[in-house]
């Protein structure tokens, strides 16, 4: 699906475990007066620690920015920007209405995951003179461009590297089980916990934890779970701290005390 008189990117994102690595593919493509297809193809390099959510959200707005210096951005009437991703299709239109208005929070409360990125997607679509509008496309289909920019992503993944897009400092669990959101009830209760990763959200202003319950008298001992609090806790140390009572929009409403590390 191409269109004429029209900036047409293609866009998709990749993700690696093992290391965890993630790369982006654009292509960007235009129609010249013969009816023929031009085709510019970009793989930006990739980032460490990256998710696929991320990184579709990052080839989105690499592939705006590159809209505003394309050399046929005068010429074309509108742009058209191309992902598989349901994560992008299903929130854009909150990104750009809802969340700004709701703080980068949801309707719980709880911090809008990605939301510098989302932030940052919408100020880069305002940024272009066009306007813009996004095309959901059904991934690994027999569309050529799509196979493009899917091969263009992974070759962006297996090169050079950013930094990661969030700064966290990591620790390793001491417990066997897996992280699972929700496994902590929040019922207003004390809990014992270890923080294993800390990161900061900017747009909201809050941290981000994930800890492990180490209460032996808790019925949640060895959960692991995400928690969000105004509180600065450091990766590796444990505290003693209270927690709200809404499971949806887990907190650390207070820390009592930090506990030795034995």
């Amino acid at each position: 699906m191409v269109y004429e008189n029209a900036l047409n990117i293609y866009t998709d994102g990749s993700s690696y475990s093992n290391p965890r690595r993630g790369g982006i593919g654009i292509r960007y493509i235009t129609i010249d007066e013969a009816g023929d297809e031009i085709i510019d193809d970009d793989a930006p390099p990739g980032y460490k620690e990256a998710t696929s959510n991320e990184m579709e959200l990052m080839a989105c707005i690499k592939a705006l920015e590159g809209a505003c210096n394309h050399e046929k951005i005068d010429s074309v009437d509108r742009v058209y920007v191309f992902t598989d991703s349901m994560y992008v299709r299903d929130n854009l239109n909150r990104a750009i209405y809802e969340w700004p208005k709701q703080k980068w929070m949801n309707r719980f409360g709880r911090p809008i995951e990605n939301g510098a990125l989302w932030k940052e997607l919408v100020r880069q679509k305002k940024k272009v003179p066009r306007n813009v509008e996004f095309k959901w496309i059904r991934g690994h289909s027999e569309n050529k461009h799509n196979k493009a920019v899917d091969k263009l992503a992974k070759q962006s993944a297996k090169g050079f590297l950013n930094q990661p897009l969030k700064v966290a400092t990591v620790r390793r669990k001491i417990t066997e089980q897996s992280v699972q959101r929700g496994s902590v009830e929040m019922h207003g209760q004390e809990l014992s916990i270890r923080i294993i990763t800390d990161t900061l959200l900017r747009p909201q202003r809050i941290f981000k934890y994930k800890y492990e319950v180490i209460s032996e008298s808790s019925e949640y001992c060895g959960n692991v779970d995400w928690i969000f609090s105004e509180h600065l806790l450091r990766a590796g140390h444990h505290y003693e701290v209270r927690v709200n009572d809404e499971t949806n929009n887990p907190r650390i409403v207070a820390v009592l005390d930090e506990l030795d590390r034995d």
